[in-house]
């Protein structure tokens, strides 16, 4: 009888040399792709360390309760970081208050709603392309649109006899929040995706309508995973510079916001102008400022990772 034709010749085959060579060559590669991967995390780890300890040596210098409440002044020992907390916040709960809803409602569309077609695919590259592109286009047409209020070569966003919103927090609010906004539709998608089928079936099965299956079941169960998406995303937007200086935020604030429509300055952009001093004491008020960035990113990420965990695992039950 042939070897074609004789399992048990077939099976012992499994054993034999070039069987060997291939599963310890296949053994080998592995190896080498957990010991690249294990090299560029400590690599990664290392710089971060490294970056850390150098702003520490001189980020706590300054760190004190009048950091806090002091404004910007021309004196580093009296200087402080108060305007440009105040007006960070102010700037991030509008972009909150405006990204959730549409990047929410953008992706229940799109997932839920929309047929899935030519348009549609077009309009998810679309979605998926704009998370790829540089802030600084962003912050151009933040310029354009927002502060000048103008599309092409007529006015567009006029209140009274001014068009736009001027050098103000809704500017750069509005701005930031046409940055952030396909990373929250995208997140919110794979969110949405995540949801069993199983449920929805169930839902209509007891004759539950769309939109009751989408607000009552959906919704909530994909909740978490958009929560983690809309919190990471304003981390980034958090930390953004480009855009912000394109609409012209102020460098030096000696006041707090108190309207949408008022003259700010940002973190990073307070950090930006003390770091461009001369004066080394101004340098150390830059890196306590990093500091407080840092702590800033550090936490919202955290906030993320709990709701993610937390969150996650009830909805699941």
């Amino acid at each position: 009888m042939s070897s074609e034709n004789n399992p048990s010749r077939v099976r012992s085959g499994l054993g034999s040399s070039d069987y060997r060579t291939n599963l310890a060559f296949r053994h080998l590669k592995g190896r080498m792709f957990y010991l690249l991967c294990l090299f560029g995390s400590l690599v990664g780890i290392l710089l971060l360390v490294t970056l850390v300890n150098d702003i520490r040596q001189d980020g706590f210098s300054y760190m004190s309760k009048h950091f806090f409440t002091n404004f910007p002044s021309r004196k580093p020992e009296i200087a402080g970081f108060h305007g440009a907390i105040m007006g960070t916040l102010w700037v991030m709960g509008i972009v909150a208050i405006t990204s959730f809803p549409i990047g929410v409602g953008a992706a229940l569309y799109l997932e839920e709603y929309a047929k899935r077609n030519k348009l549609t695919s077009l309009i998810q590259t679309n979605i998926s392309n704009l998370a790829g592109v540089p802030s600084i286009v962003f912050g151009i047409l933040g310029l354009q649109l927002f502060v000048r209020g103008t599309i092409g070569y007529g006015p567009a966003i006029c209140i009274g006899e001014q068009c736009g919103f001027g050098r103000s927090v809704m500017s750069g609010a509005l701005t930031l929040t046409l940055l952030i906004l396909p990373i929250v539709i995208v997140a919110a998608q794979e969110a949405i995706k995540s949801v069993p089928p199983s449920i929805r079936e169930a839902s209509y099965g007891v004759g539950a309508t769309k939109w009751q299956t989408v607000s009552s079941h959906v919704l909530p169960q994909a909740m978490p995973g958009i929560m983690t998406g809309m919190i990471l995303a304003l981390s980034r937007a958090i930390g953004e510079t480009a855009p912000i200086i394109m609409i012209g935020a102020l460098t030096f604030v000696a006041f707090r916001p108190e309207g949408p429509l008022d003259p700010f300055t940002a973190m990073p952009i307070q950090v930006l102008n003390w770091i461009s001093r001369p004066q080394a004491a101004f340098h150390d008020l830059a890196a306590t400022g990093i500091v407080v960035l840092l702590v800033t990113l550090l936490t919202m990420n955290t906030i993320a990772v709990l709701i993610r965990v937390k969150l996650g695992g009830s909805s699941s039950r």
